[in-house]
């Protein structure tokens, strides 16, 4: 377990557990809270929402599996959102939201001074919550968005729902990893997320794993890894109906690019020039578990490993 953190994965919290952390949270000693799949009251979960409301030190939080399983604790969520000033990282996957649920969430997300990754994956969302999405990724800068976004399994959302968030990805300022795997997507949409690929100035990742894709969508990111400059460094299409060969011209393509950035920044910085900042994302389709790199931009940062 990392220093600073409460990590509690599928357990039924005891009055004492839940009190620790509150205190934890109160002495502005937790930076991760992870309570994930664990059962506990209304009660309970009103207070652990009251802690985090108020707590000036916590950077991630992963409920995830259920934990937020009704409305009134989606809105007990979105008034520790509107309060607390410091989460970078919000782990909502498995959580039953429908698009009704985001909606009483949003206005706290949207405006949320920190928060950089926000991962929605198995919500539940259709057209209507995928609007509501696109406004966390702002063009130009214009506020601050989303760095990090995951939408995996939410198979209700329709072509015109990718449709808009394939628009706002191509104007975001901020994208860096976009996860939809295992969504059904097939070609169509496959093709309209590669135009915003080649579009966006940000994107690094994006995982498409188990999206129904054949070799006509690899084709397309082919022609565009090959042709096109892209900020694109690794896009992830296993389990999909895709040769491996053109999954691997792909991987190579994506590789080259990275080596000469690399070279140029290191030219750049042998002349005397500032090298660019990096930060490392980890993909969670590569791993067994989930891991996120949030920087701050205040020079720390946390690492933290959470289980799907």
């Amino acid at each position: 377990m990392l220093p600073g953190s409460i990590q509690i994965t599928g357990e039924a919290l005891s009055a004492a557990e839940i009190k620790d952390i509150c205190d934890s949270l109160k002495e502005n000693s937790v930076r991760l809270l992870s309570v994930r799949g664990c059962q506990l009251s209304d009660r309970d979960f009103w207070r652990v929402c009251r802690g985090v409301a108020e707590c000036h030190a916590l950077a991630q939080l992963n409920l995830n599996l259920g934990v937020v399983s009704n409305t009134s604790r989606v809105k007990q969520l979105a008034e520790a959102l509107n309060t607390n000033r410091s989460v970078h990282t919000l782990f909502l996957h498995g959580s039953p939201l429908t698009d009704a649920g985001l909606a009483c969430l949003n206005p706290a997300l949207s405006t949320h001074p920190s928060l950089v990754s926000l991962d929605l994956g198995d919500c539940m969302l259709g057209d209507e919550g995928l609007q509501l999405i696109c406004g966390m990724l702002p063009p130009d800068g214009a506020k601050s968005g989303l760095k990090e976004l995951t939408l995996s399994a939410n198979p209700t959302v329709t072509s015109k729902g990718w449709a808009r968030l394939a628009i706002a990805v191509a104007h975001s300022s901020q994208l860096r990893v976009l996860n939809l795997d295992y969504n059904p997507l097939g070609d169509q949409i496959a093709g309209m997320l590669a135009v915003a690929v080649a579009s966006s100035r940000t994107l690094e990742v994006l995982d498409l794993e188990g999206t129904g894709l054949t070799n006509q969508s690899a084709q397309i990111f082919l022609d565009m890894v090959e042709n096109y400059p892209t900020c694109l460094r690794m896009l992830i299409l296993a389990e999909n109906n895709i040769s491996t060969e053109l999954q691997q011209q792909i991987s190579d393509l994506l590789s080259e690019g990275e080596e000469e950035e690399d070279k140029e920044g290191e030219a750049r910085g042998n002349a005397g020039g500032r090298e660019r900042e990096k930060t490392t994302w980890v993909s969670q389709s590569n791993l067994s578990s989930h891991m996120v790199l949030v920087t701050s931009g205040l020079g720390d940062s946390l690492l933290a490993e959470t289980e799907m």
